[in-house]
């Protein structure tokens, strides 16, 4: 991670800032998946805590890779609604951190199904497992996102790990989040 880009949204009247953070991050989700090399992570520098991301988005990489990413026209239609910001060097003695995803378990119902199928449980069994109370709620900040398989909503939820002194290496997701690879934090 030598390089990283800043994309800021600018003020709109006629749009949220969750409306387009999201719009964004689905288009840079696009984006990474017709990548496909898995060496851009993201950052939410403005994140300050709460349950939103804030209205900025880092991209991180090696300056090749971030050339490429932005070489494609994916910020096509955002344009009017976004700075992006020049390719430019990590500053020195940065921390680091992993910003991964966590996705909750939310459905009794569908974790029943998969207990079943897996383990070959009954529905009764699965029923006594899996309680209805199992269902898991999170406080960390998302980003809805629709599902081009599926066209159903989702939140993708976020979680930033403890800073760190050193880079860990690691391969990044088609959403720029990592179980293992650290982004500079600055």
């Amino acid at each position: 991670m030598t390089h990283y880009i800043d994309i800021r949204l600018r003020p709109d009247p006629d749009f949220s800032p969750d409306t387009l953070f999201e719009a964004l991050f689905a288009k840079l989700h696009r984006a990474l998946v017709r990548h496909g090399l898995g060496d851009v992570g993201v950052s939410f520098p403005g994140y300050d805590g709460d349950r939103k991301l804030g209205v900025q988005l880092r991209l991180h990489g090696v300056a090749k890779s971030l050339d490429q990413l932005m070489g494609q026209i994916w910020l096509k239609g955002m344009r009017d609604h976004v700075l992006d910001g020049p390719l430019t060097p990590v500053p020195a003695a940065v921390k680091h951190r992993i910003v991964r995803r966590v996705q909750a378990k939310s459905s009794p119902e569908r974790l029943r199904r998969r207990q079943m199928r897996r383990h070959g449980l009954s529905e009764q069994q699965a029923l006594e497992k899996v309680p209805a109370c199992a269902r898991e709620s999170l406080s960390l900040p998302y980003v809805l996102l629709i599902s081009r398989s599926t066209g159903h909503t989702f939140p993708l939820f976020v979680q930033h790990g403890p800073l760190l002194a050193e880079p860990q290496s690691g391969r990044f997701s088609s959403y720029g989040l990592s179980e293992t690879a650290t982004v500079p934090w600055f």
